[in-house]
C-alpha cells in the first residue's frame, strides 16, 4: 500500500492541556487537516528509532467523531512506522483500561479519543490525549514537543489504503511500499482490564456479599465508556441483576447528557439513591476514570474523603495486602483528610499539582501506592491513571469486609480522624479576560502582602486570620522538574483554606474553580453536620476576596460539589 505525504499548513492552537487537546468537535471536522496536523504532531513527537515497528494502544469513550479519528490514526501511524496498533472494539477502550494495555503490552504509548467528562456531540466537544510508555499522560516536556511540532509542520503521512473493520475482534495485517508491514489488532473492550480487576481485589467475597443481598448495587454509566465494563464487572463477575447497570449503553452524545460524575450532572443517580433502595450507587464519567460514590439516602462521599477511606482501610485490598504501602499523594486543592491517614500509618505523603502525570512520577519510583485529586479522581499504582471502576471496587472491597453501610463507613473514619468539610465552586465557561484578570488580582495581593495578618469576617460574624497566601509551585522529587502558578493559596492560623485556579480541561473560554476546606476536630459537635453549612462563613470570604460575581457578572457557580 502506497504511503503519501500531503501538503498542510501548521495551526498555533494545537497546544495540549493537562488532559490533551480538547476543543469543539467542529473544529476536529471541518478545520483543514486539524486532526491529521495533531496526530501527525503525535507521532513525530515519539523517537525515530523507538517509533519504528512500535505498538500504540488506541481507543476512546465512543463520542461523536472518534470513529473518523481512528481510521485517521491507522492510516497516518501505518505511514509513520508504526508496527501494531491494538484498538478496542468498535473503538471502545477507557482511559483507565488503555493504561493497562501499554502497561501489559510495553508500547510505546496510546491515543486516547476523549473529552473526559465534557459533553459529546457534533456541537460540543472532542478530545485527542497522548499516553506515555508507563501508561500514564505524557509529561510537559512531551507535550510541549508536540506542540511546538504541530506549529512547524507542512505536511503529514499517511496510507490512505489502510481500511479497517473495528466491530469485532480481529487481526489485519498490511503490506506496505516502504516494505514493511502494519498490523491492526482489534480485540475485547474488556477482558484485559476486567482480568487485571480480578487480580487485586478479592472477586469471592465481594460477589458473595452481593449474593447474599446485604448490598444493592446501582452503577451509572452515563452512556459513557463504562457501560460495558460495568456489565463485565457488575452482572458477569459479582452476578448482580442487570438492573445494577444503568445508562450502560455508550452513546456518541451520552444521550444528550453530561458525563460528569457529580452531584449537578448526576442528579438523576442521587435522585434514584435518596429513596433508599440502593446500598451503594456509583457515576462514572465520560471516558471512565472518574467516579462518585453515593450511599443509601443518597449520602454523598466527598472525593477527599472517598481517598482518605479507601487509603485507611487499603489492607482489607488483597493488592495492597501482599505488598508494601510506600506512601500517599494527593492534588494540592483536595483536602488534607488523607494526610491523616498517612501519618496514622507512618508512610510518605505528598502533595502535587493538578494532573495525573504528577502522580506518574512518584508512582515508576515507588514513593507512592495510592494517589486522588478532589475532581472525582482516585487511583493506585496497578495502572497509570485515575480509575472510576477501581474505585468502585475498593469500596465495594470495604463495605464487604466491614459489613456496614457506607454512610457507616464515613462516621467511623470521622470519629477516628476528624473530618476535613470540603466544597469547590465551579464558574464554567467564563469569559477569559475577566477569569485571568481575578488571578492577576489575587496574584498582586500575594505581591503586596496585605491579605497575610488580617481578620476576615464573614457574614455570620466568623473571623479568620490569614496566616499565608501565595501562588502554589511544586519541585518534582524525582525528576526535579518545576511547576508554577498552580494555584492561588490562602491559609488561615486554624488551618482553613481557600484555593482559586482556573481549569485546564476545558474546550472553551475558562473555568475559574474555587476550593474550600475546613478541619473539624473528632470531639467537635458539629462533625456529623452539613459541609455547606460548616463552610458558608468561608464561601462568601472567598466571594469577597476573588470578587467574582463583579468581574464575571455570575451570580452563582454552574456545579457545587
Amino acid at each position: 500500500m502506497e504511503i503519501q505525504s500531503v501538503e498542510t499548513k501548521p495551526y498555533d492552537d494545537q497546544k495540549p492541556g493537562t488532559s490533551g487537546l480538547r476543543k469543539n468537535t467542529q473544529t476536529f471536522m471541518t478545520r483543514p487537516n486539524y486532526t491529521e496536523n495533531f496526530i501527525q504532531a503525535i507521532l513525530s513527537g515519539i523517537d525515530e528509532k523507538t517509533r519504528q515497528g512500535c505498538t500504540l494502544v488506541v481507543g476512546g469513550d465512543g463520542r461523536f467523531y472518534m470513529d473518523t479519528a481512528i481510521k485517521i490514526i491507522c492510516r497516518i501511524a501505518a505511514a509513520n512506522g508504526v508496527g501494531r496498533l491494538i484498538i478496542g472494539e468498535n473503538g471502545i477502550f477507557s482511559t483507565p483500561a488503555v493504561s493497562c494495555l501499554i502497561r501489559k503490552h510495553s508500547a510505546a504509548g496510546g491515543i486516547i479519543l476523549t473529552a473526559s467528562h465534557n459533553p459529546g456531540g457534533p456541537n460540543a466537544d472532542f478530545g485527542i490525549k497522548f499516553n506515555s510508555a508507563n501508561g500514564g499522560p505524557a509529561s510537559s516536556a512531551i507535550t510541549d514537543r508536540i506542540y511546538e511540532i504541530s506549529k512547524s509542520l507542512t505536511a503529514y503521512k499517511t496510507c490512505p489504503g489502510v481500511e479497517l473493520d473495528i466491530s469485532k475482534p480481529a487481526t489485519s495485517t498490511f503490506e506496505l511500499s516502504s516494505g514493511g508491514k502494519f498490523v491492526c489488532d482489534v480485540i475485547s473492550s474488556v477482558a484485559d482490564y476486567v482480568a487485571m480487576m480480578k487480580e487485586i481485589f478479592d472477586f469471592p467475597l465481594i460477589a458473595e456479599y452481593v449474593a447474599g443481598g446485604e448490598v444493592r448495587l446501582l452503577f451509572d454509566s452515563m452512556h459513557g465508556v463504562m457501560g460495558p465494563y460495568a456489565r463485565a464487572v457488575v452482572c458477569d463477575e459479582l452476578k448482580a441483576a442487570t438492573t445494577a447497570c444503568a445508562n450502560a449503553v455508550p452513546l456518541p452524545d451520552f444521550n444528550g447528557g453530561h458525563p460528569d460524575p457529580n452531584l449537578t450532572y448526576a442528579k438523576d443517580l442521587v435522585d434514584v439513591m435518596k429513596r433508599g433502595e440502593h446500598d451503594l450507587g456509583v457515576a462514572f464519567d465520560g471516558d471512565g476514570d472518574r467516579n462518585m460514590i453515593i450511599g443509601r439516602n443518597g449520602f454523598f462521599v466527598s472525593p477527599c474523603d472517598s481517598l482518605a477511606v479507601i487509603a485507611a482501610n487499603c489492607r482489607l485490598i488483597p493488592f495492597f495486602r501482599d505488598s508494601p504501602v510506600s506512601g500517599f499523594a494527593r492534588s494540592m486543592p483536595t483536602s488534607g483528610a488523607v494526610d491523616l491517614v498517612a501519618a496514622d500509618m507512618g508512610v510518605a505523603m505528598f502533595e502535587t499539582p493538578t494532573g495525573w502525570k504528577f502522580f506518574g512520577n512518584l508512582m515508576d519510583a515507588g514513593r507512592i501506592v495510592l494517589c486522588g485529586e478532589e475532581s472525582f479522581g482516585t487511583g493506585s499504582s496497578h495502572v497509570r491513571e485515575k480509575d472510576g471502576m477501581w474505585a468502585a471496587l475498593a469500596w465495594l472491597s470495604i463495605v464487604a469486609n466491614l459489613r456496614c453501610s457506607v454512610e457507616e463507613v464515613l462516621q467511623r473514619h470521622w470519629r477516628k480522624f476528624g473530618r476535613n468539610c470540603f466544597t469547590r465552586y465551579d464558574y464554567e465557561q467564563v469569559d477569559s479576560a475577566p477569569a485571568n484578570q481575578m488571578m492577576a488580582d489575587l496574584r498582586g495581593k500575594i505581591d503586596s502582602g496585605e491579605l497575610v495578618g488580617q481578620v476576615m469576617t464573614s457574614e455570620s460574624g466568623k473571623e479568620y486570620k490569614v496566616k499565608m497566601m501565595d501562588d502554589y509551585r511544586y519541585e518534582d522529587p524525582i525528576d526535579g522538574s518545576v511547576a508554577t502558578k498552580q494555584g492561588i493559596r490562602i491559609l488561615f492560623d486554624d488551618g482553613s483554606r481557600l484555593v482559586f485556579r482556573l481549569s485546564g480541561t476545558g474546550s472553551s473560554g475558562a473555568t475559574i474553580r474555587r476550593y474550600i476546606n475546613s478541619y473539624v476536630s473528632k470531639d467537635d459537635p458539629t462533625l456529623a453536620e452539613e459541609a455547606s453549612l460548616v463552610l458558608e462563613p468561608l464561601v462568601n470570604i472567598a466571594l469577597k476576596i476573588s470578587q467574582i460575581p463583579q468581574l464575571t457578572g455570575r451570580s452563582s457557580p454552574t456545579v457545587i460539589t
